[in-house]
């Protein structure tokens, strides 16, 4: 039988990500996000509910995770969800329901955080790179909005 654990999220982080070191030495980064979502109701009102969920990475990217984002910014994630199961001191039965990040992209262009200085050196032009010269600029009118062959994804 075939199954699906793919999760796919844009939310708020609802506080700054912790970053802390698991005994082998790999980061772990634990945050929670909040989703909005707005809606009518059966008889024409709007209405505003919120999901909070929480989120947990692991290696490169919860170092990623912990040094760009901060309480409020907007993040989009792929991941999948994990079910976590423990007994409480009294004996009791618990459980929680998280995400695990596989992958995360920025969606807000944030310009005054840790990252700014990364997109403006990813934008710089020098003359060589690696023995390569790169081609000169087009002075054509053609922008980045509208160039078919400009990637932004960011290499996490």
């Amino acid at each position: 039988m075939a199954s699906l654990n793919k999760v796919l999220l844009i939310g708020n982080l609802t506080r700054d990500p912790e970053v802390r070191m698991m005994s082998n030495g790999r980061p772990v980064c634990n945050f929670g996000l909040a989703l909005n979502r707005s809606y009518k109701d059966s008889d024409g009102n709007r209405k505003e509910e919120t999901t909070f969920v929480d989120v947990e990475c692991f290696g490169p990217r919860a170092e990623a995770v912990g040094r760009f984002f901060s309480k409020g910014r907007s993040i989009f994630i792929e991941g999948r969800l994990k079910l976590d199961q423990w007994e409480s001191k009294e004996g009791e039965k618990r459980s929680a329901l998280r995400v695990v990040l596989d992958n995360f992209e920025f969606v807000d262009s944030k310009q005054d955080g840790p990252g700014a200085a990364v997109r403006a050196s990813e934008n710089s032009n020098p003359s060589q790179t690696e023995g390569k010269v790169n081609e000169p600029e087009a002075t054509s009118q053609q922008t980045p909005q509208n160039d078919p062959d400009l990637d932004e994804d960011v290499p996490f």
